[in-house]
């Protein structure tokens, strides 16, 4: 779930079409908080903030969300965004949303964080309209309803927001809220895959083993994988593991594979197929296999190591 940014560059660019006093106001106040300047920033901010700005209300919300200057406290936060939130800023409407779905200084809420994000949303905000979509998705605080979510994600999607478009993909791949497609499933995902987000090239990877929306390929799986892989991503290295341990694509090669199943092992061991594959792999492999995999397993783990210790092991082999 989304909500925005809390740095106060970030603020700085909010566009400040309110009257010429009140803006000189924040901008003072955003100044001061920039050099570091807590109190003097609170005494240009507080005022505006009292008298009904919106702005300054949000800015407000965010020092006592943060810290920044006052003590943190959500409570207070969750007062000054719902003030500002009541007169149409998308921003504190997402944030009051977050503070709801999460039980931030309020009481948890599903169905309120819902009415936030809606709110933000209807005002074409991608990050409400993402976040509205995953309430839809998984039926918090709405009835779950599959078309509504592709909506909202097709909506988000529409204005550049990467996470809806890697959504709305796995929605044409499952077929749910629209039709199942592999093939527009496939052309999502390369699209994110091309621009380095590692869960679309999971997806790619997947389907070019099975050759869902695309010509099945191994050798084009493997490419995908590794560089998903490569960016620590955990499911990317257990898939890698199996392609090596099946010689799907790469030699077939235990001790690579059991390494790789290590690896993801390491992160996170609950996920579905790691602990059985390293299991299997290892009942076929000598005491002396077994040493070579653990090293390579921490070879693979150095940081910025992990497609040059691969390529060395499968050159080496």
């Amino acid at each position: 779930m989304k909500h925005l940014d809390k740095s106060l560059f970030f603020l700085l660019v909010l566009g400040l079409s309110v009257s010429m006093p009140a803006r000189a106001g924040l901008e003072e106040g955003l100044a001061a908080f920039k050099a570091g300047n807590h109190a003097a920033g609170l005494r240009e901010i507080l005022p505006l903030a009292k008298k009904g700005d919106p702005k300054a209300q949000y800015l407000l919300g965010i020092l006592y969300y943060a810290g920044r200057g006052v003590p943190q406290d959500y409570r207070l936060a969750a007062k000054w965004y719902r003030k500002a939130a009541e007169q149409g800023h998308v921003a504190a409407q997402i944030d009051l949303g977050f503070m709801y779905a999460n039980g931030l200084g309020v009481s948890k809420d599903s169905e309120k964080a819902v009415e936030w994000f809606r709110k933000a949303a209807e005002q074409g905000d991608p990050d409400a309209q993402f976040n509205l979509a995953l309430m839809y998705e998984n039926g918090t605080g709405v009835p779950q309803d599959y078309g509504k979510a592709a909506q909202w994600y097709r909506k988000a999607a529409d204005q550049g927001s990467v996470d809806a478009l890697f959504n709305l993909g796995l929605m044409h791949y499952r077929g749910q809220g629209v039709p199942r497609d592999y093939d527009k499933a496939s052309e999502q995902f390369h699209r994110l895959a091309e621009k380095g987000y590692s869960d679309a090239q999971v997806m790619l990877g997947m389907m070019y083993l099975a050759g869902q929306g695309v010509t099945q390929d191994y050798k084009k799986a493997v490419e995908w994988l590794r560089k998903a892989a490569e960016q620590g991503n955990v499911r990317a290295q257990a898939l890698l593991g199996a392609m090596y341990q099946e010689g799907k694509g790469v030699p077939k090669d235990r001790v690579i594979a059991y390494a790789l199943y290590n690896l993801s092992a390491t992160s996170e061991p609950a996920l579905d197929g790691v602990i059985g594959g390293r299991k299997a792999v290892s009942e076929e492999m000598t005491p002396y296999q077994i040493e070579a995999g653990q090293e390579l397993t921490r070879e693979l783990m150095k940081p910025g190591n992990f497609l040059k210790a691969l390529d060395a092991a499968t050159g080496a082999r």
